[in-house]
């Protein structure tokens, strides 16, 4: 155990953590939603500092990041649990094994040796992905800053649940980009399928943007829950009000967990809500779990030129001169050297 940081002291001996919007009371004993934040003694405590579930070298683009050194490594590190409880969480065998076993299970790998492995395999960066770093995040930001001394970029792959103050007090100057799930636009969407709130996700979305974190979008599209086109419409408003250069990715849905009320997305239905996104003002939206796919690509939103050509995961051509189109020019948002 390591003592956690964001986090108050109540009446007797009970605690409140202040990472995530959750904002668990925790009575002596007890740990909170996301099971690896444990009150011991009047203080609350991280479970899964330096214990690592999942360590291993994955191409940037399977975060996703499409905008954030294209073509690099990045060495990609988990703990247990999690702030939510999706019911089709495509990684609930580890997210969710608190709640499954009421314990926490991991491996020993502190900062220092996944810095160490991050550079030892070549990777441009380290990301804190599979599960939800938000409740790791004291192991997170101790790793972040021993891989930033040695020229190492940090990502998160995060569903937004968090504290937006943390965000701009801790995360900015660190977090070098962040893929961000916004699952759906509709409260009831996060209150039934998730046990979260939409509200917070759209202000940490914003926290991140103007911290300075390089963000990009994942939407899952789930057939008969959040595929219609007027959600589509608002999640992509919301987007481009933030700022129309961040990418939006549309993801196809397949069973699995507690939900298989949904057949697999169509691809005809990804490919409609990537029009949407383009309609209303987004620069870049790509269609996700498609491979081979051209939704896959860039394009320059100038002159439409192919600018990345992607295979999968793969980058067949890259058509830049440093971040801009080598046709017309036009400077892409993004960090692609």
């Amino acid at each position: 155990m390591k003592e956690a940081r964001f986090w108050t002291r109540l009446d007797g001996s009970r605690v409140q953590c202040h990472l995530c919007p959750q904002l668990c009371k925790i009575s002596e004993g007890k740990t909170g939603f996301c099971g690896v934040r444990k009150n011991v003694g009047g203080t609350l405590q991280s479970l899964v500092w330096g214990r690592s579930i999942a360590a291993s070298v994955d191409p940037v683009e399977k975060k996703p990041l499409y905008h954030f050194l294209p073509g690099s490594l990045t060495f990609s590190i988990a703990t247990v649990g999690c702030n939510l409880r999706c019911a089709f969480c495509q990684n609930a065998d580890i997210s969710q094994y608190p709640l499954h076993t009421g314990g926490v299970t991991g491996e020993e790998l502190p900062p220092e040796e996944v810095v160490k492995a991050a550079l030892a395999r070549k990777c441009a960066s380290i990301s804190y992905t599979y599960t939800e770093p938000t409740i790791y995040l004291e192991y997170a930001l101790d790793t972040a800053k021993l891989a930033r001394e040695q020229g190492l970029a940090n990502i998160m792959v995060t569903n937004g649940f968090i504290n937006p103050d943390i965000v701009k007090s801790d995360l900015a100057g660190l977090i070098d980009a962040a893929n961000i799930d916004l699952k759906s636009f509709s409260e009831d969407f996060y209150k039934r399928l998730c046990k979260a709130r939409l509200g917070p996700v759209l202000d940490a979305i914003r926290a991140y943007h103007e911290a300075g974190v390089l963000i990009e979008i994942t939407t899952l599209i789930i057939p008969g829950e959040n595929d219609s086109p007027g959600e589509l419409r608002q999640i992509a408003r919301f987007i481009a009000s933030v700022s129309p250069g961040i990418p939006w990715h549309l993801s196809r849905y397949y069973p699995g967990y507690h939900y298989e009320s949904a057949p697999p997305t169509p691809v005809e239905e990804l490919e409609e809500a990537r029009n949407i996104g383009l309609q209303e003002g987004l620069f870049f939206v790509y269609t996700g779990n498609v491979p081979g796919h051209p939704g896959e690509s860039t394009y320059c939103p100038g002159c439409g030129h192919t600018i990345i050509d992607r295979k999968g995961y793969l980058i067949a051509r890259q058509d830049m001169k440093g971040d801009t189109c080598i046709r017309c020019g036009r400077t892409i948002s993004g960090r692609f050297t």
